[in-house]
């Protein structure tokens, strides 16, 4: 067994309790340890933690704008990667016709959030009808098609060589966050046995080991009579998630977690009550998550501590600096009347470093490693 060196030090001007009551004229940096988890220093600068005037090399934070990658295909498999590593493998991607095969993912289980338009998917399990706001899990080698009744853009996140699982609710309980009974699974109703009579040859894209398999059936394989078991795929819309909340102490946002996975984590921040203790942090506070990089991605509303940020962006974090809010949305947070945040995002906090896939031009504000001037 292994045990972190934690032990109580204080050296000159500090706050009593993190982020509450931060002495005059100081700004407070998180050093932390697995993701929000481990051991942690707080440290009070004189000046912002993000006060650089220039950056020089790759590691850097970045802003990609996804409403600018238009063009994605007719598969799944052909969303341009954005950000992967051999944990993950994220992917934007549009559809705006119904798919005239199946997918099937050998490499990992797969989750389609749903940021835009509604739809049916069709897969092993039977039928599901599905909205923005959605999380689809979708089990490793599961054969699946979308039929879209409005246009849609899907965040494609794939948990490579693992499974999506809940994260633990400690002494919360199993209920919190969002009860699983919300979760609505794919069922066999009569919308999915129609399929069966489909005597056309149906090809099913396999990706697995990072490659393309085409299989030809000369049916429909979606044709399952009935089925029993724990594994299938299901969804879970944002709207029904009940985030951990304290009104007096700004949460981390491993408090936000929904699905676990090997080397990541997903979470979904949504609309909450703004902290109401006059000496409490009321936006993130700056830190250095210094095992995790840090994804975000934006859905919908206003999204408080970041300027110049719209739905459909996604900024990547790298471990290694600090972020933190935007200068202005610092300043005016803490006099700031509103009594609640009005925004949903995705973050995805990976254990191992991401790379920045090619992306078209244009894709990516260059400019944001500046945007805390």
């Amino acid at each position: 067994m292994r045990q972190w060196f934690q032990f109580p030090i204080q050296e000159g001007i500090t706050s009593r309790q993190a982020h509450c009551d931060l002495p005059e004229g100081t700004y407070e940096r998180e050093c932390g340890k697995e993701g929000f988890f481990g051991p942690a220093s707080h440290m009070y600068h004189s000046h912002p933690p993000t006060g650089w005037i220039s950056w020089e090399g790759p590691l850097r934070p970045r802003a990609i704008d996804t409403n600018k990658i238009t063009d994605t295909g007719h598969s799944p498999w052909d969303g341009p990667l954005i950000l992967y590593n051999n944990n993950i493998k994220l992917r934007i991607w549009h559809c705006t016709q119904p798919m005239s095969h199946l997918a099937r993912n050998g490499d990992g289980d797969e989750i389609l959030f749903v940021h835009q338009g509604n739809g049916d998917l069709f897969c092993d399990y039977g039928h599901l009808h599905f909205t923005d706001g959605d999380y689809l899990v979708i089990p490793r080698a599961t054969s699946w098609r979308i039929t879209p009744t409005s246009p849609i853009t899907l965040l494609c996140i794939e948990a490579t060589n693992s499974s999506y699982q809940m994260a633990e609710r400690g002494i919360v309980g199993q209920h919190a966050i969002y009860d699983t009974g919300v979760l609505e699974y794919a069922r066999i109703n009569d919308a999915f046995l129609e399929q069966q009579n489909d005597s056309q040859h149906w090809q099913v894209k396999l990706k697995a080991r990072h490659h393309i398999n085409t299989i030809t059936y000369p049916f429909n394989p979606l044709d399952a009579q009935g089925w029993k078991g724990h594994l299938t795929a299901f969804k879970l819309n944002w709207r029904d998630i009940r985030p951990l909340m304290s009104h007096r102490c700004h949460l981390p946002p491993s408090a936000h977690t929904t699905f676990v996975a090997d080397g990541f984590i997903i979470c979904t921040f949504v609309p909450r009550p703004i902290e109401s203790d006059p000496g409490a942090l009321k936006v993130p506070f700056f830190h250095n998550n210094d095992d995790y990089d840090e994804v975000l991605f934006y859905h919908r509303g206003n999204f408080f501590s970041r300027d110049n940020i719209e739905a459909g962006m996604i900024t990547h974090h790298p471990c290694g600096f600090s972020h933190g809010p935007h200068p202005k949305a610092l300043a005016t947070s803490q006099n700031n009347p509103k009594t609640e945040t009005d925004e949903v995002a995705v973050m995805i906090d990976t254990r191992w470093p991401l790379e920045v896939a090619s992306l078209p031009d244009g894709a990516e504000n260059t400019d944001y490693v500046y945007s805390w001037k």
